[in-house]
Formats: structure tokens, sequence, C-alpha cells
């Protein structure tokens, strides 16, 4: 398939300023915009466009990734109900370099470019921005976009000057990034196709100059029809010490079966054909998760490499009990003991109040005595841990069925 067949196939095309997506088709430069103004990592949920970015690159794009120094310290209004806090400079810097670090390892591309728009804003003369720049939009088209429009109709919560003139300095970014690099696409997700179409009529109405934008549709979960991208205990995130890469694994082993077709589809390097052999492999025997597997394997190893990837497999399967936990070796043990709380001692009904299994110890002796609890797999029957328990000085305590339920002993 060509690019744009490809794309369209993964249901990443939403909205576009090109009449035909087989403009796509001839390689030119683009650039996606990312800001730090909440945090040093990226999320699964960012991770959908820069895949997006990594199947231009791909295809003979030239990519240019744009960190949000400035917009990062005024606030995205885009798909917020009230008015963000500022971010100080030195936060948004610790953030940029994370997300940097990030992206280079994403779009792996010897083409790749990062820029700060910060370097560009910090010498413009605030006179000069508004005649250069809002003497070319139009307060009616731009109070008529939804983010804003919402935030002022009734029951609204107002908006700031500053964030009403994000959009202003997003349409300025494309216009520098055409003039010093050529840009002449910019790539996003569909929340930002607001601020995403500043950029286009402004550069024609500087320049004379046809630039492009498209959007990519927001990755839904299909049993919740949430956002995708949480878990229980909030964003999954790319940075391995916010989510470890065994809970990154883990969290795509978990999805659903309803939406783990289109993850492949939005996460993967899988083409069609493979896509299509995995699903009919899958759908036979879907408590096998055989997709999710797939899955799961493919997005951590892109993330975190190829040797975590495997690590995380093997801390899961220490989790469910099919690998042993004398099997372990010392990497999979530290990152088990990064996944679950540790203990120490013979003493069960301790073990399970300290490591959060039971709220109090009359709630730990009514789980032994209804046998909600094993030790390496079988049920505990008294509130002693017994020695023989203990497989190479490990055990693994663990409360009913989920295996993120569960406590390591180490004697």
């Amino acid at each position: 398939m060509t690019l744009s067949q490809d794309l369209q196939w993964r249901n990443l095309i939403k909205d576009h300023t090109f009449a035909d997506i087989s403009w796509l088709d001839e390689p030119r430069t683009f650039y996606l915009g990312a800001d730090a103004n909440s945090a040093d990592s990226l999320t699964i949920g960012n991770l959908a466009i820069f895949m997006v970015a990594r199947r231009l690159a791909a295809a003979g794009w030239k990519p240019i990734l744009l960190v949000g120094g400035a917009t990062s310290l005024v606030g995205d209004p885009g798909g917020k109900t009230s008015e963000r806090d500022l971010t100080v400079k030195e936060q948004v810097e610790h953030n940029i370099a994370g997300v940097k670090a990030q992206v280079e390892r994403l779009v792996v591309n010897d083409n790749l470019q990062i820029v700060n728009n910060y370097d560009w804003f910090k010498n413009i003369n605030f006179l000069d921005f508004l005649r250069d720049a809002g003497k070319h939009y139009s307060m009616t088209e731009l109070l008529q976009r939804d983010y804003i429009s919402e935030r002022l109709g009734e029951g609204g919560s107002g908006i700031s000057y500053a964030e009403f003139s994000y959009s202003l300095i997003q349409g300025y970014d494309y216009y520098h990034l055409n003039q010093e690099y050529g840009v002449e696409l910019q790539i996003g997700g569909s929340d930002q196709w607001g601020n995403m179409l500043s950029g286009v009529p402004f550069i024609r109405k500087k320049n004379g100059r046809e630039v492009h934008a498209f959007s990519m549709p927001l990755v839904i979960d299909k049993v919740t029809g949430r956002k995708f991208g949480k878990s229980e205990g909030g964003a999954i995130w790319l940075d391995p010490s916010k989510t470890t890469v065994a809970a990154f694994y883990q969290f795509w082993i978990n999805v659903d079966d309803a939406g783990v077709e289109d993850y492949l589809k939005v996460y993967t390097e899988y083409d069609k054909s493979e896509i299509e052999a995995i699903m009919a492999q899958h759908n036979p025997d879907k408590a096998a998760r055989y997709a999710q597997k797939r899955l799961a394997a493919a997005v951590t190893a892109l993330v975190h490499g190829d040797e975590q990837m495997a690590t995380a497999v093997r801390v899961t399967a220490l989790l469910t009990g099919d690998i042993a936990l004398s099997e372990a070796n010392d990497a999979e043990m530290t990152l088990l003991r990064q996944e679950i709380p540790t203990a120490n001692g013979t003493d069960l009904v301790s073990i399970l109040v300290e490591g959060g299994l039971a709220a109090s110890n009359g709630e730990a002796r009514r789980l032994i005595a209804a046998n909600g609890v094993s030790l390496n797999g079988q049920k505990a029957i008294a509130d002693q841990v017994p020695a023989e328990a203990f497989v190479a000085g490990r055990l693994l305590v663990r409360k009913g069925k989920k295996f993120r339920d569960s406590i390591l002993v180490e004697s």
C-alpha cells in the first residue's frame, strides 16, 4: 500500500486540509508539536501520534519535532474546561529534556530535527507580533472554535487572554518552520485541530504558500467509551520511573478484545497481512490473548527495547506462576520488587496487612479461612507460613486471582 492507503487503513486520518489524501504520498517536511507544561514524559495517548510520525519518516518525510518552550509557558486551552496553572520556566526546561529523549528513541531518523519555539519567541517584540501575526486573525473565527466557545458560553469557566492567544502562537510557529525549514505539513491529534488550523491560512496570507495539516482520531477505549491510555492507577507513561516496564507490558496484555485489532493498527508496525494473521489466530481462542501478547511485545520493545521487553515478559510469567520464583535472575527480581510490595517473616496475617492486601488482622484471617490466599500457587491453610512453602528463599503470596494482588516475601 501507499503511505496514504496505509494511514487510511489504520484509521489514522481524521481531518485534513488537502483535497486528496494521496497528497501524502510525495515526501516533504512535516512537524509535530509537543508541549511540556505538565510532565517530563509522554504517555501512550501521546504515543499514537508519534507512531504516525514514525510512519511518515519511514516513507521518506523529513521530521521536525517542535518542543513548546514558549507555548508551555502559556498553556494550551484545547481539551480543557478551565484555566491551566502556569508552569515555571525551570520546570518546562526539565520537562522538555525528558520529552526530547523519548522522541529521539521513537522517531529514529537521520533527518530528525528538534526545535524549541522559545528560541524564536524570546526575541519577538509584542507590538511586532500583533502587527505581523495578530492582524491576520479574525476574532469571529477564533471565537467560533469549539474549545474557546465552550469556555466562553453559558456555564463556561472563561478563558484568559494568554490561553486565548495560544492559537496565534501555534500559527506563528508553523509560519516560522515553513520559512526556516520548508515545513509543509503539521500533524496532531484531533483535539488539536482548532489550533492546527491557525497556521495554514496565516502562511497563505503572509507569503502565499500552500501548506497543510491533518489530524488523527483520538484512540477510544471501546468498552468504556473514554480516551484510551489510562489504568486504575492513572496514565500509562513511557518513562519507566513513572510506569514500570512490567506494568507497561501488562497494560497491553490486559486490553479488551473489542479494541485489540485497532490498537495493533495504531501502535505497531505490523503490516496489514501480519495483523490479519494475528487476528485469525486470536479469534478462535480469545482467552489465550494471542493478539494482546503480540501487541504488548511489539509496543514494549518499541518504547523500552527488546531486552527490557523480554524481562517484562518473564516478570509477568513470575507473577502468574508460569515460571517458578527459583528461576528468576537478579534483573527479574529487581523488576519484580518494583511491581509488588515486599515483606519478610512467616506471620501471614502481618504480611497481608503490611502488604496492603488486607485492611486488618481480622480481614486477613477471614481471607485465609476462606481459601482466598495462596503461597506460591498453593492455598494457605494457616496463619503462619510453613518453611517448605519457600522456594530458594522466595515466596509469592497472592490474594484471589489477580496477579498484581501479590506480595513478595524473601527469607
